[in-house]
C-alpha cells in the first residue's frame, strides 16, 4: 500500500504555512513543520522538528528525519529595513542568509532525496521584492530575487528529471479581512496545493498572487 503524501513546510508559522498545514491534512497529506522554534507550532497536528535553514548541520539533520518529502515548501522570511547608508552590515547579511542561502541549502537537501525517487515539487515563497525593490528595502530585495534566481535556475535543471520546481510571487499583505484587501492565507495555501498537483505537461513556474486592491 502507497503511504500518503508527505508535505515539509520549512520557516513555518501562523500564517501562510499554518494554512497550508491544515489543507494539506485535510487531503490526506502527512505534514512535517521545521522552524527555529517549534514552541510556536504546538497548536498544530503534524511533526515538528526544531531546524534553522542557514545551518547545513540542522538541514542535513531534518530530512535524515523526514525522509523523502513530495512537496517541500521554503517559506523563511527576514527583513531589516532603513536607508542603504545608515543599514546595519550584520543584519544585511542576515537577511540574505535567511532568505536565499537558506533556501539553496533546503533545495540541495530536497533535490538530492526527491532525484532518487524520480518526481517531488520544491516551491520557493517570493514577495514583490522578489521582482522590484523598494526604497529602504534594498535586502529583502537583494534576498528575494536571489531566492527567485535559485528558483529560475533549479527548475531548468531539475524539471527534465521529475522535479517540479516553482516560485510564488506574493504581491501583498497576507491576512483576513472581510473586504479581501489582502491576500487569505487558505487562498494562497489552496493554490500552492492546486499547483503541486499539476501535470507535468503544463506546469507553472512562476505564479503571481495579489487581492484585487493591489496595484501591479
Amino acid at each position: 500500500m502507497t503511504p500518503p503524501e508527505l508535505a515539509l513546510i520549512v520557516g513555518a508559522g501562523s500564517g501562510l504555512s499554518g494554512s497550508l498545514a491544515r489543507l494539506c491534512a485535510a487531503e490526506g497529506m502527512r505534514v512535517a513543520l521545521a522552524a527555529r522554534d517549534t514552541d510556536k507550532l504546538k497548536g498544530f497536528s503534524a511533526a515538528l522538528h526544531r531546524c534553522d535553514a542557514t545551518q547545513l548541520s540542522d538541514v542535513r539533520r531534518l530530512f535524515e528525519e523526514v525522509g523523502t518529502p513530495d512537496l517541500v515548501v521554503y517559506n523563511p522570511s527576514y527583513r531589516v529595513r532603513g536607508p542603504i547608508l545608515s543599514l546595519d552590515p550584520e543584519e544585511v547579511r542576515r537577511t540574505l542568509t535567511v532568505t536565499a542561502y537558506g533556501g539553496f541549502l533546503v533545495a540541495q537537501a530536497a533535490a538530492k532525496r526527491m532525484l532518487e525517487r524520480g518526481r517531488g515539487s520544491l516551491f520557493f515563497t517570493g514577495a514583490s521584492a522578489s521582482v522590484k525593490g523598494y526604497a529602504e528595502s534594498a535586502p529583502f530585495a537583494m534576498g528575494k530575487f536571489a531566492l527567485r534566481g535559485l528558483a529560475q535556475s533549479a527548475a531548468r535543471e531539475l524539471g527534465p528529471r521529475g522535479i517540479h520546481v516553482a516560485h510564488f510571487v506574493i504581491d501583498g499583505g497576507i491576512g483576513r479581512n472581510a473586504d479581501d484587501t489582502k491576500l487569505h492565507p487558505d487562498a494562497i495555501a489552496r493554490t500552492y496545493l492546486d499547483v503541486h498537483r499539476q501535470h507535468r505537461s503544463a506546469w507553472s513556474f512562476e505564479v503571481d498572487l495579489r487581492p484585487w486592491s493591489e496595484k501591479f
